[in-house]
């Protein structure tokens, strides 16, 4: 058995049982920080596997890939925009020139704003549009495909032009958050928007105008055929007590109070016998309060693209109400996947069973202590080193391929945070997420071992689909 560094919090981590097979011949040692107290959980390793330790994967030629990065190998009917089907048991989204095509993406593609990030493009890159050229070149030569979440699309959209090479690419928009703080009571929480008792404004008498006003935007964009599709936020609240939460309001004339009082009513219920059965119906009132306004809205301004979700992410993974909401609403679920060292086999199935849709993974990472960051901040694990980074890419995406229900795949994020720089999500301060430090270099075990499962995401695809 090889072994390679790897420590975990049992508070975070769901224990996976795995057959006893030689593909999971690593292990890799992992921690998880405490960002408040600044602490590490102990080292403990957890089994892996990786490409070479597939049973009987034998690299062969890639297959031949459209300009999108679609399988040239297979067609469907194009429509001048992505949309997801299902063909055979496996989900594919279909790019604009109708290949099959796996979304294979990073998140935040973006120069560093801090004043040694910039003193650094300007020596590597000379100008912005230089280093959006050499990042478009190095993404695709890494066999990536798409621009994830927050990236600088104004400026990496004309690269990817000027070098005739597409990539996909994703919009997130805020329309809870935006709702928020125009309302008033919302704040900032690490990775994302807070609202007061944790509750959203679903309920709103005005919630589904602002909508259908707030999506007159996206008629911007609806005519382009790189657009992979729209987040319509990040990471809201859909919790186990969110029902508890309403109830608790200490303004009786809230319309969220007033509407979970008059649903509890009508089941002929009391506060004291909320159970969580209970609870989960709930969530699935507020999901559909929230998806179908904002869907409405979304494919009223723009009927073309995929409505992706708004990054679910915690509590909400395990509950059926919320997918079979969203079911009516979104053409492919985003997740934020964390706290799972290994993708969860039975939940991505219970995902597509109670939606009848496929996902997309929209943010997982881990953090290297080679990097000489703190590592404090952010949900990730710890490893040692730039080639557990690696491994553990390959690990986890070959646990979303195996699962035949994933369509793509964004890693979190491009660049390092330069510590120095504070004026960012407290999430991002001072930890190892990115593929560049902030000076642009590289960590290249990573970027290698990255390039290695890319360059073969379809060649997998159909290996795992033999195995079923």
């Amino acid at each position: 058995m090889i072994k390679i560094p790897y420590t975990v919090s049992a508070l975070l981590l769901s224990v996976c049982v795995f057959a006893q097979t030689d593909e999971y011949s690593i292990t890799i040692p992992v921690r998880v920080a405490n960002s408040e107290k600044k602490t590490f959980s102990e080292w403990k390793d957890y089994p892996t596997r990786s490409i070479a330790t597939l049973n009987g994967f034998k690299p062969g030629k890639p297959v031949a890939l459209d300009s999108y990065g679609g399988r040239n190998d297979l067609k469907e009917k194009p429509t001048g925009f992505f949309y997801a089907k299902k063909i055979g048991s496996r989900w594919y989204t279909i790019d604009p020139q109708g290949h099959p095509y796996i979304n294979v993406g990073m998140v935040e593609i973006s120069p560093g704003r801090s004043d040694r990030s910039v003193a650094a493009l300007q020596q590597k890159f000379k100008s912005r549009e230089g280093w959006a050229d050499a990042t478009v070149r190095q993404l695709r030569d890494y066999g990536f495909n798409a621009f994830g979440a927050w990236t600088d699309n104004k400026l990496m959209q004309p690269a990817s032009a000027r070098l005739q090479s597409p990539f996909s690419y994703t919009i997130i928009k805020s329309f809870m958050s935006d709702y928020g703080k125009k309302r008033g009571g919302t704040y900032q929480e690490s990775g994302h928007t807070g609202y007061p008792d944790r509750t959203t404004f679903v309920f709103d008498p005005q919630w589904e105008s602002f909508c259908d006003e707030y999506a007159k935007q996206l008629t911007a964009t609806k005519d382009d055929a790189n657009l992979f599709g729209y987040f319509s936020d990040n990471e809201l609240p859909l919790e186990r007590l969110t029902l508890d939460r309403y109830l608790g309001k200490k303004d009786s004339t809230d319309p969220g109070k007033v509407a979970a009082k008059k649903w509890l009513q009508e089941r002929g219920l009391t506060i004291a016998g909320i159970t969580d059965s209970i609870r989960h119906e709930f969530l699935g009132l507020v999901a559909e309060k929230y998806y179908s306004a904002v869907a409405k809205a979304i494919k009223k301004y723009d009927p073309n693209h995929m409505y992706l979700g708004s990054r679910l992410h915690n509590y909400e993974l395990k509950v059926r109400q919320v997918f079979n909401a969203m079911s009516k609403y979104v053409d492919v679920i985003a997740i934020n996947y964390y706290r799972h060292w290994t993708p969860v086999q039975a939940d991505m199935a219970n995902w597509e069973k109670w939606s009848g849709k496929p996902f997309i993974i929209t943010e997982y990472y881990v953090k290297g202590e080679d990097s000489g960051m703190p590592n404090y901040s952010g949900a990730g694990w710890n490893v040692k080193t730039q080639e557990d980074r690696g491994i553990f890419y390959q690990h986890f995406l070959l646990g979303l391929i195996e699962s035949q229900r994933c369509v793509g795949f964004h890693w979190f994020k491009y660049q390092d945070n330069d510590p120095t720089y504070t004026a960012v999500d407290p999430s991002n301060l001072d930890a190892n997420k990115g593929v560049v430090r902030w000076d642009f270099s590289n960590y290249q075990p990573l970027l290698d071992k990255m390039k290695e499962l890319n360059t073969q995401v379809y060649d997998l695809a159909d290996y795992f689909d033999k195995r079923k």
